[in-house]
């Protein structure tokens, strides 16, 4: 340290957090007693809070913007703080940490592992995955101060976030576990889950003298095999509404699935059969599926027209061949 810079830090006459960066919470002013003994404000800004700490033990708090003349106003603890720095026992450990009292937003938090439960409406094991963000309020600074931050002389939000993961992940995984919800009411349903996350977090963050004021979910995911059965259930359903589209059961459009890929397979005159097979069973199924409308018209004929329609829906959705679908459109034209 040059004499000048020397000089200029013993002259110094002012206590203050100048310029702190957005990822700070805790910020010691400085480790140099000279500095202390000689200063005579203490300045609190907008967003800022102020800890006196001597040999180990916080002393004073100061919560709200303000200036102190530590000369003259009546502070029992800077009076003998000041006594002791002038008798320059170098030995007695002073601090003074500046802390922030704004909200500090947008802190990321994500599961690390999979959540896994029973889904309580198909019955299958899911495995989901959830990120977001918080905010949080330094509530109970003293709190925080002696069980996390122990008297070091710095520390960050990125560091506030690691105490804090377990912390909330845990919660978290039991929520889910206990309410069971849905693969396919978790998304609908994210601003209550998140609320109900945020009441079951605040015990947690209170321990370390934290209040969380906002807790949101961003996004969930699912594990490969929650997916793979997911997709399933998609295609079955799927598979459900082309049936009822045009007038068949989910059996009856198994069927057809079933003779439809028979009737592709041209190897061999066994293949020759199945298609052959094939036809015939299609032929039953669909006089199946239109006996009903048969029977309401006096001459057991079906309306052509509707029948030609569901005939071209099931060849556009390739529920038939085309060599299906002509056939049979043949036969109906034939008939008028």
């Amino acid at each position: 340290m040059s004499l000048f810079e020397g000089i200029k830090r013993q002259l110094r006459s002012v206590i203050e957090w100048e310029d702190p960066g957005t990822n700070q919470l805790f910020y010691r002013w400085t480790d140099n007693g000279d500095e202390i003994k000689n200063a005579s404000k203490l300045i609190v800004g907008p967003g800022q809070g102020c800890i006196f700490v001597y040999e180990g033990q916080v002393e004073d708090i100061f919560t709200e913007e303000c200036i102190v003349d530590l000369e003259t106003e009546n502070i029992p603890f800077w009076t003998t703080i000041s006594r002791i720095m002038q008798s320059f026992k170098s030995e007695h450990q002073v601090g003074i940490f500046f802390f922030r009292t704004t909200k500090i937003l947008d802190q990321k938090w994500g599961t690390t592992n999979t959540i896994k439960y029973i889904d309580p409406v198909y019955s299958f094991p899911v495995g989901l995955k959830a990120y977001g963000n918080y905010s949080v309020r330094i509530t109970r600074p003293q709190d925080f101060f002696i069980n996390v931050v122990g008297g070091a002389s710095f520390y960050s939000a990125g560091q506030l976030r690691e105490v804090m993961g377990d912390r909330i992940t845990q919660p978290l995984t039991d929520y889910f576990a206990e309410e069971k919800f849905s693969y396919g009411d978790i998304d609908a349903k994210r601003e209550e889950i998140a609320q109900d996350i945020q009441e079951r977090l605040e015990p947690e963050f209170d321990k370390v003298g934290f209040t969380i004021t906002d807790f949101r979910i961003e996004g969930t995911s699912f594990d490969e095999e929650t997916m793979k059965r997911i997709n399933r259930i998609a295609d079955v359903k799927a598979d459900a509404h082309a049936a009822e589209s045009v007038g068949l059961d989910y059996t009856q459009m198994q069927q057809l699935d079933a003779m439809r890929d028979a009737a592709k397979n041209e190897g061999g005159g066994a293949g020759v059969g199945m298609g052959i097979g094939a036809g015939i069973g299609f032929g039953n199924i669909m006089t199946g599926a239109m006996a009903p409308q048969e029977q309401q018209n006096s001459n057991q004929t079906a309306d052509p027209m509707a029948t030609l329609a569901k005939l071209k829906k099931m060849y556009e959705e390739e529920l038939i061949t085309q060599e299906e679908y002509a056939a049979k459109k043949k036969e109906i034209l034939d008939r008028l």
